[in-house]
């Protein structure tokens, strides 16, 4: 295998034993990138030029790149948020979650295309399982680079499905944590309420390393598994539509954790989170037309029609009735919390079925809304893969600041269970296209 090809966890033991250095796994991924890249369209700016000083080599990481959604500011790189009115905008510092991560010696390899301001038009990138069907949205390149094995971990964020349903698509681990657990400055806001950081990966226990860095766990961390011992299990159904594929791979994976001994707790009431999506949906309208009142006074020609529809309906949101959700909001966290207080957590569909064809959308995000109204941490795993190859995902819900926990949890389901991410098929085929002058502009 090349070294683009191992996960953060299989490199770390290769860097201490001195097998290989940073320098040598950033240019496998740049000679990976310089294959895949053309067809893949993962990364909005990739940094060719900037070497690795002396010091990284002594740091944790020793210099192992990653990458970042393009909604993060990274010093001295551009930002442009998805949307072309920030087009040429370049950061003067890096955001505090991308300086936590450099001080651990995890070197920014570029930024990864996003959906517009991190909401729904989506930008170049394809699916690397099916190049006609969409990666996923917002952090879309970010899971795309990562199932491709340009880098083995990337940066994203989540403010309703945004990390969750690519990770899904695409057949990698996806993880958010708790609203509020980390500092979000440096990244463009969308709704306050709901804004959290999520980290992809192909490994629960690279998420794991991850996320330690950033709480500032010295190194090395305890990548410990746990065996959940019960779970409320929720189809989805509730929510919206799940596609009969999905349900069925839900099915099954309820069937193997079963058969291991983890006591399922299926939840059939018809009301259970019945009003949740349409909560969040409203409430982050609301916020989003606060947030990004200027670009659409200044620049409202500039905005896709999805997101002007986004405003509108944000401003139709009264005070009053924005209150009275926030209110209904914190009655149900609570007796949620209670629920939770009971397992090991929630698991349900990460996504209402595979990756659907076109690159025009990104999916449908209601299966992640009701979990990140609360602000509660997700993880989703790659459970099954269709006929067609094409991934289906499940995810983990878990109580609030409960983030150790429910990775711990997911990382024994992914080892004792076989969870593991899959290397799109596809790629095998493809041929080694230009070279790394003509993959970005």
């Amino acid at each position: 295998m090349d070294l683009c090809d191992l996960t953060l966890s299989e490199l770390m033991p290769l860097l201490a034993s001195k097998e290989c250095s940073g320098v040598e796994v950033r240019a496998s991924c740049l000679e990976n990138i310089g294959r895949l890249e053309p067809l893949v369209g993962a990364w909005q700016h990739l940094d060719f030029g900037c070497t690795l000083d002396a010091s990284f080599a002594k740091r944790p990481f020793a210099g192992i790149p990653y990458c970042v959604k393009d909604t993060f500011d990274v010093m001295n790189l551009p930002a442009e948020r998805g949307s072309p009115i920030y087009r040429g905008r370049i950061a003067r510092e890096d955001a505090a979650c991308v300086a936590t991560l450099r001080s651990s010696g995890l070197f920014p390899l570029g930024k990864t295309v996003a959906t517009e301001f991190a909401y729904f038009t989506p930008g170049k990138t394809a699916n690397p399982h099916d190049l006609r069907r969409t990666p996923g949205g917002s952090s879309s390149g970010s899971a795309a680079a990562v199932a491709s094995c340009m880098v083995p971990v990337a940066l994203g964020s989540q403010t309703a499905a945004s990390v969750i349903r690519p990770a899904s698509f695409c057949g990698v681990v996806g993880f958010v944590a708790t609203h509020g657990a980390f500092s979000l400055r440096g990244i463009l806001p969308l709704a306050h309420s709901f804004d959290a950081l999520g980290i992809i990966a192909r490994s629960v226990k690279d998420v794991m390393l991850v996320y330690d860095s950033l709480a500032g766990i010295p190194f090395p961390s305890n990548t410990q598994k746990k065996k959940p011992r019960s779970l409320i299990a929720i189809d989805g159904t509730n929510f919206g539509p799940v596609d009969p594929q999905m349900l069925a791979a839900f099915s099954l994976a309820l069937d193997q954790m079963r058969h291991e001994g983890i006591e399922i707790r299926l939840c059939r009431s018809t009301s259970f989170g019945k009003a949740w999506v349409e909560t969040h949906k409203k409430l982050m309208a609301r916020e989003a037309a606060l947030t990004f009142a200027s670009e659409h006074n200044l620049h409202g020609d500039q905005l896709s029609s999805h997101f002007l529809a986004l405003i509108e309906e944000g401003r139709s949101v009264s005070a009053t009735h924005y209150e009275t959700m926030l209110a209904d909001q914190a009655r149900d966290k609570f007796e949620l919390k209670q629920r939770l207080s009971e397992c090991d957590g929630i698991i349900t569909p990460a996504a209402p079925g595979t990756a659907p064809k076109g690159l025009n959308a990104t999916g449908q995000p209601h299966l992640s809304r009701p979990w990140q109204l609360f602000g509660l941490p997700q993880c989703t795993l790659p459970c099954t893969v269709t006929d067609r190859s094409l991934p289906l995902g499940i995810q983990l819900i878990g109580n609030h600041n409960e983030d150790r926990n429910i990775l711990s949890t997911a990382s024994w389901l992914q080892d004792e269970l076989g969870w593991t991410c899959l290397r799109p098929q596809v790629i095998a085929r493809w041929p080694t296209i230009g070279s790394m002058g003509t993959v970005l502009s």
